[in-house]
């Protein structure tokens, strides 16, 4: 019956100009980050093929510029491509667009210049092996392996455009596959071997075993060029040297320009990372003096959040140094929060439901002020800004309700004229996480406290707590922005119990209480030495 149903006609043509605004504005072509994208795309073609045409232009060949054009274009439309379906950030972030193509530019102008400058010399090609190097490692840094292993191979291309066409004959001759397999080799390796920087020396063993495979596949790839009878043996063995010393150069000068390429994509590295967890750390200094009751409490956070990011294939450290400065904005007011009253009477009940909101919400602008003035990195101020989301003070919610339902002053009958409190002005302000490593903190956070309050720990009663936590704010949108998965969130709160219920693990009683008085005389044991008073000597 629904295929001969009567559609008014207005209706359809309301529906389908409907339609085609929603697929208008749904475009990706029409978007404000898409047309940036784009424009920054044409740009590096345009560059790229100035860069790369020069011998060519000089020998006024421009049929062969236009068939470089043609190569270039559809090389960055499969880049961009790449990009779009595997690193949408980038797209979203055009800083981190910018950056991108700034790299390359600037690697294939090291590389022509490089070539040019070295002429015909055995050394010439080798200029693009070590800039491939470079850049697998600075991609590899910035995003992660799959992305960089992408990128770089496509940058290999470039490269090889970068070194030849070398003059041949009476024309032009694009570099072999050889070149290609050299620098694609180098990409390779970085990209599979360099995971994270936790050591100084990482780089340098990256770098010197990226240097002995190009040896071997440099060489491999000359003799292959003479099929396996080449007349100057020494000069191949000299060439694939060429190209492993570019290569460990490569990873010696990332080593020189590592602050600059963290700072360039905003980004921090495990190095730097274990820098910042040293307790030594002005902030963390502060923070441990100020407010210790919320120093013990930063550390515990962050063993729970590194065992349970580790435990979905998420960013361990990164989530342990989050939490140690997740909190660093109670400094200015630690006898405001329960940890740091150390049994004193609380500060809150000399103030009312709203301003003692005030207080609390705080410390969230007073971390993030306190991060910008000491130049914490960005990836650590999230953790400060998001450890709260949007999520409700209870608390003083619940307070400000029950002093509104109270009875008024025109007797116990009568209720106050004013409006009830809202739930939005007793709200965080947030953001809401935006990274999984975010939102574990901010979990971890909430359920150490709750399990702190339980009069016994166990096992049982941990995961009860943990996932009940985890459902309320799963419930409350908290977790809308950081593509977690209920699978990863499961994990999340199996890991978190576990690690809470070992830490409150249970002791064996002692005989006496612990904190029972100790006797005034105790008779001194046979065979214990005695303490003897003596008098100054005279001097």
């Amino acid at each position: 019956m629904g295929l001969f149903r009567k559609t008014n006609p207005r209706r359809s043509r309301v529906r389908q100009s409907v339609s085609f605004g929603h697929s208008l504005k749904d475009s990706a072509l029409f978007r404000p980050e898409a047309m940036v994208s784009v424009l920054l795309l044409l740009s590096f073609v345009v560059l790229s093929t100035a860069l790369l045409s020069f011998e060519m232009v000089q020998q006024q060949r421009y049929r062969a510029v236009l068939a470089l054009l043609a190569v270039i274009v559809s090389i960055s439309v499969a880049a961009a491509l790449y990009v779009y379906h595997y690193e949408k950030r980038v797209l979203r972030h055009h800083g981190r667009a910018v950056a991108l193509v700034v790299v390359f530019l600037v690697l294939l102008t090291a590389t022509k210049i490089g070539v040019v400058s070295s002429g015909s010399s055995l050394w010439a090609p080798s200029w693009g092996t070590g800039t491939a190097v470079v850049a697998a490692i600075v991609l590899v840094i910035a995003y992660d392996q799959r992305f960089a292993i992408g990128m770089s191979t496509l940058y290999c291309i470039f490269a090889c455009l970068a070194v030849g066409p070398r003059h041949y004959g009476q024309g032009f001759q694009l570099q072999g596959i050889g070149l290609f397999l050299t620098m694609a080799c180098g990409a390779a390796v970085c990209c599979f071997s360099l995971r994270e920087i936790r050591t100084r020396m990482k780089l340098l063993e990256v770098s010197a075993l990226t240097a002995v495979l190009v040896f071997i596949m440099a060489a491999a790839v000359e003799y292959l060029g003479f099929l396996g009878e080449p007349s100057d043996v020494s000069g191949v063995l000299r060439a694939a040297a060429h190209h492993a010393g570019a290569a460990f150069l490569g990873g010696l000068l990332i080593q020189s320009l590592l602050p600059l390429i963290e700072k360039t994509f905003r980004i921090a590295t495990s190095m730097t990372l274990l820098d910042y967890s040293d307790a030594n750390q002005p902030l963390l200094k502060k923070l441990a003096i100020e407010a210790p009751g919320t120093f013990s409490h930063s550390l515990l956070i962050g063993s729970i959040a590194e065992a349970a990011a580790e435990a979905i294939g998420c960013n361990g450290l990164l989530c342990r140094v989050g939490a140690y400065y997740h909190d660093i904005g109670k400094i200015n007011k630690p006898k405001y929060f329960v940890e740091n009253e150390m049994g004193s009477a609380s500060k809150h009940k000399e103030l009312s439901p709203a301003m003692s909101q005030l207080i609390i919400v705080g410390h969230v602008k007073d971390g993030v002020e306190m991060a910008k003035e000491c130049g914490l990195p960005a990836v650590l101020r999230q953790f400060i800004e998001t450890h709260h989301g949007t999520t409700l003070v209870e608390p003083f919610y619940n307070e400000a309700k029950k002093k509104h339902e109270a009875p008024g002053p025109g007797g116990p009958g009568k209720k106050p004229k004013e409006a009830p409190p809202a739930e939005s002005e007793f709200r965080y302000a947030g953001p809401r996480p935006k990274t999984k490593e975010a939102a574990i903190v901010m979990l971890a956070d909430a359920v150490e406290g709750a399990v702190r309050s339980l009069s016994e720990v166990t096992l049982a009663r941990c995961e009860t707590v943990v996932h009940n936590i985890a459902m309320k704010r799963l419930q409350d949108g908290q977790f809308d922005e950081c593509d977690l998965t209920l699978r990863e969130l499961s994990g999340i709160e199996t890991s978190m119990a576990k690690t809470l219920a070992a830490h409150y693990h249970g002791r064996i009683a002692y005989p006496t209480p612990a904190d029972a008085p100790l006797p005034s005389q105790q008779p001194a044991k046979s065979g214990a030495p005695k303490l003897v008073e003596t008098q100054p000597h005279p001097l």
